[in-house]
């Protein structure tokens, strides 16, 4: 592995499945071999440009990735599997810009993808310690203990009611981020639930565990996500994709701090290394809350959006349940907080959520997500995971332009796609399939039967 000067790191394809019910219905083996020649047609490469693989799940035996990234090819390239719980897919991303900064890589493609279980999220293991067992003694010795809600809802949902004690939220603010999330979601054709609710609705979907409420949870989902990362050189031999590259200009993944431990619910759900993480991020691209008009957050529960408005540094300490009633969240207010619906209403297959808050943010800055578009020329991305770590991107434009609302015609002409990816979801063709593949060392006993499922939901 040769080494060469660092230098700056670009999105240049990004590609996503629909995101699903876990009903078994698609393997993790298909939905990943979608997503990742969604990409690479995205980014217009072949697998033969891959220098470096990266596989993100959480759910699942160990060299899943290969499983996958064998299908696009048996070029020998290194393959990364990470599992670094809910931040698993920006993981990845991290992983990727890493080396590509690093000079070890010009291309890499990161594929998350995840298939899930039914219900809440429960331990894999039960005969060795969890990683999670000290912050859920820390939980119950501060907060008591409860048999009968989820333990993930638990965590978040304590957070909350610390927020209301200190600052006097009240809980229809954590019912409208959900009302938000879900009116949101209506414009994400990848979006698991599209459909709209009232605040009362909202309200009266069934306590989870205080203040949190069924429609203001992330359901488990099966799903996948993919992006092309690339150096500076890499882009300069395709000067026509500058338009559609995306600079990713700051990043930091952080774990906790002994605040951790500290016996506030909140620090118990990685408050300090958010905010840590995201003031290290946005120091090293040169820009500050105030410039972020569109952000993608882990809104695995409401409650989390809410403190984390404070977190991540858009408001003031303890004024986050403000910016929600005075609809700074939403169109028309200081920022955009989850265009794509959120984990709320898209879903959350954990391997793939922070690959999805990548493209979200990448067609965003294109101009692609013309039916829910965001005018800006920056953007964040926020992917926690408890146990814990938490990874921030901060994105731009690679021409360092303003993004502009782009036609469907604007985008088919200018791209190697017949419809807008930003806005329809379709499934890939067996043609689009054959394009992306190696021509070097390409494998149709790896490929087995994936091809021919994909092409019978055509």
């Amino acid at each position: 592995m040769v080494f060469k000067p660092q230098q700056d790191a670009y999105v240049l394809g990004v590609g996503l499945t629909e995101f699903l019910k876990p009903r078994r219905t698609r393997d993790y083996v298909e939905l990943g071999f979608e997503a990742g020649v969604k990409a690479m047609k995205d980014a217009q490469i072949n697998y033969d440009d891959v220098e470096m693989g990266v596989a993100c799940y959480c759910y699942g035996e160990t060299t899943q990735g290969q499983r996958i990234f064998y299908q696009f090819g048996m070029s020998s390239i290194p393959i990364y599997n990470t599992n670094n719980a809910c931040a698993t897919g920006s993981t990845g991303l991290h992983m990727a810009r890493t080396m590509v900064r690093a000079g070890a890589a010009d291309c890499v493609l990161v594929v998350g993808f995840e298939q899930m279980q039914p219900g809440a999220i429960k331990a894999g293991w039960e005969d060795r310690p969890s990683p999670m067992g000290l912050s859920v003694d820390m939980m119950r010795e501060s907060r008591g203990r409860d048999d009968k809600s989820p333990r993930n809802a638990q965590f978040f949902g304590n957070a909350g009611r610390e927020y209301m004690e200190k600052y006097g939220a009240h809980e229809d603010d954590f019912a409208e981020i959900g009302r938000i999330s879900h009116e949101h979601s209506q414009r994400n054709p990848y979006a698991q639930f599209k459909k709209a609710y009232t605040l009362q609705e909202i309200k009266d979907s069934g306590m989870i565990y205080h203040p949190v409420t069924k429609l203001q949870c992330s359901p488990t989902s099966d799903g996948a996500g993919a992006a092309v990362i690339v150096s500076a050189s890499f882009l300069e031999k395709r000067a026509h994709l500058k338009d559609q590259a995306v600079l990713m200009a700051g990043q930091a993944l952080r774990t906790d701090d002994p605040s951790l431990y500290s016996g506030s619910a909140m620090d118990l759900v990685g408050f300090g290394m958010s905010k840590t993480a995201a003031q290290d991020a946005m120091k090293e691209a040169g820009v500050t809350p105030k410039d972020i008009k569109v952000c993608e957050l882990h809104d695995c529960f409401s409650a989390n959006e809410l403190i984390l408005l404070e977190g991540l540094g858009f408001c003031e300490k303890g004024k986050a349940h403000e910016m929600v009633r005075k609809g700074d969240i939403t169109y028309g207010g200081q920022v955009v907080i989850n265009p794509s619906g959120g984990l709320i209403s898209k879903g959350h297959p954990l391997g793939a959520t922070g690959i999805a808050q990548c493209a979200e943010l990448c067609w965003q800055l294109r101009g692609w997500a013309n039916n829910r578009l965001v005018e800006t020329d920056v953007a964040l991305q926020h992917n926690l995971g408890l146990g814990g770590a938490v990874v921030i991107n901060v994105y731009k434009r690679a021409d360092g332009k303003k993004n502009r609302k782009l036609s469907d015609e604007e985008i088919i002409k200018n791209s190697d796609w017949d419809y807008n990816p930003a806005t329809v979801a379709k499934f890939i063709t067996k043609a689009d399939a054959d394009k992306v593949r190696s021509r070097k060392n390409r494998s149709e006993y790896a490929i087995a039967d994936t091809q021919e499922k994909i092409q019978a939901r055509l």
